[in-house]
């Protein structure tokens, strides 16, 4: 993957997928590959109803980020 996708929805999948196959230990090592802020990437996404889950290290729904 060259750049991270615009849209919400498919951005939340390939940052849960880069995460979850183990490509990138942290959120923030996934951003600054990809030259771009955690911070701008967590607003963004909580626009459209998406939250970070430290725990479960991956974007949830928000009211599913238990």
């Amino acid at each position: 993957m060259d750049y991270l996708p615009k849209d919400p929805a498919i951005l939340v999948s390939s940052i849960n997928m880069l995460l979850r196959d183990e490509e990138f230990d942290t959120l923030e090592s996934l951003c600054y590959s990809f030259n771009r802020e955690p911070e701008e990437i967590k607003e963004y996404l909580q626009q459209y109803g998406f939250v970070y889950s430290e725990h479960q290290k991956q974007f949830r729904p928000i009211g599913y980020d238990a």
